[in-house]
C-alpha cells in the first residue's frame, strides 16, 4: 500500500461488513486511523480487531446512525479517541424491496431515516471539527438506483436520489472551507445487501438472472472495488474532484 491516507482520521458509518467493511480495512491499510460506527457492535468489533491485528489503527463505536443523540455521542467518542476527523465515509444504509402500492408509511419513514437522515446527522456532527482541522473529504454512498430506476424499488431509489444531491449540495456550500464531498455509486455488488437485493427482485419477477447481470454490468461487482473508488475520493489524489458522482458499475448506467 502507498499510504494515501497517512495522517488522516476516517469515520466509516456502516463500516462493519460488506462494502463498508472493505473500506474500513482499506482505509486503515492506507494509513488512516479508522473509526467504525455501526449498530452491529459484534461485527464492528471483529472488523476493528482484524485491522489492529494487521498492525493498523481502528476502533469501533456502536450507534444507530439515524438517531441524533447516538450519532453525536459516537462522533464525540471517536474524535476523543483518534483525533479530529478529516475523512467521513457516509456508507450506512439498507433497502426495502416491495411493490409500491404495498409500501407503508412506516417503511417510507424508516428507510429515509437510515439512508438519508443518517448522512445529514453524521455530516453535521463531523463538519465543525473537520473545518477546524483545516478541511477534509466526505464520501457518500449513493447508487446506480439514484439514476436508474428498478421495479419494486421506488422507496430505495428515492432515498438514493436524495443521497446523490446531498453530496453535491454539501460540496457547493462548503467548498470554500476546504471541504470536498462526493458520492460513490455502486451497481450490483457481492455483499449481503446486494445478494439479498438480487434474490428479492427475482422473487418479484424482475430479471436478475446471470444473463441479465452480464448484459447490464458484465458481472457482479466486489466490495473491494467499491472501497477502492471510495479511497480515491477520500484521498488527496482527488483534490480537485468535488460534487462528483463516481459510478462503480462497469458501464451499467452508461448504456
Amino acid at each position: 500500500m502507498s499510504g494515501r491516507l497517512v495522517g488522516k482520521v476516517a469515520i466509516v458509518s456502516g463500516g462493519a461488513t460488506g462494502m463498508g467493511g472493505a473500506a474500513s480495512e482499506l482505509f486503515a491499510a492506507e494509513g488512516a486511523k479508522v473509526a467504525i460506527i455501526d449498530r452491529n457492535g459484534e461485527a464492528a468489533g471483529k472488523t476493528a480487531a482484524a485491522i489492529r491485528e494487521r498492525g493498523h489503527v481502528a476502533e469501533h463505536f456502536v450507534a444507530d446512525v439515524s438517531d441524533e443523540a447516538q450519532v453525536e455521542a459516537a462522533v464525540k467518542a471517536a474524535t476523543a479517541k483518534l483525533g479530529p476527523v478529516t475523512v467521513l465515509f457516509n456508507h450506512a444504509g439498507t433497502i426495502v424491496i416491495k411493490p409500491f402500492l404495498e409500501t407503508t408509511l412506516k417503511e417510507w419513514d424508516w428507510l429515509h431515516a437510515v439512508n438519508v437522515r443518517s448522512m445529514f446527522l453524521m455530516t453535521r456532527a463531523v463538519l465543525p471539527g473537520m473545518i477546524a482541522a483545516g478541511g477534509g473529504s466526505i464520501v457518500c454512498t449513493s447508487s446506480i438506483s439514484a439514476v436508474a430506476a428498478t421495479p419494486n424499488e421506488v422507496l430505495y431509489d428515492t432515498t438514493k436520489g436524495a443521497c446523490h444531491m446531498f453530496a453535491r449540495a454539501i460540496a457547493v456550500e462548503f467548498r470554500d472551507r476546504n471541504i470536498r464531498c462526493n458520492a460513490v455509486c455502486p451497481g450490483f455488488i457481492r455483499t449481503p445487501h446486494g445478494l439479498r437485493e438480487v434474490a428479492d427482485l427475482g422473487k418479484l419477477g424482475v430479471d436478475v438472472s446471470d444473463a441479465a447481470m452480464a448484459a447490464q454490468q458484465g458481472r457482479i461487482g466486489e466490495p473491494e472495488e467499491v472501497a477502492k473508488a471510495a479511497l480515491f475520493l477520500a484521498s488527496d489524489e482527488s483534490s480537485f474532484v468535488n460534487g462528483a458522482h463516481l459510478f462503480v458499475d462497469n458501464a451499467f448506467t452508461a448504456m
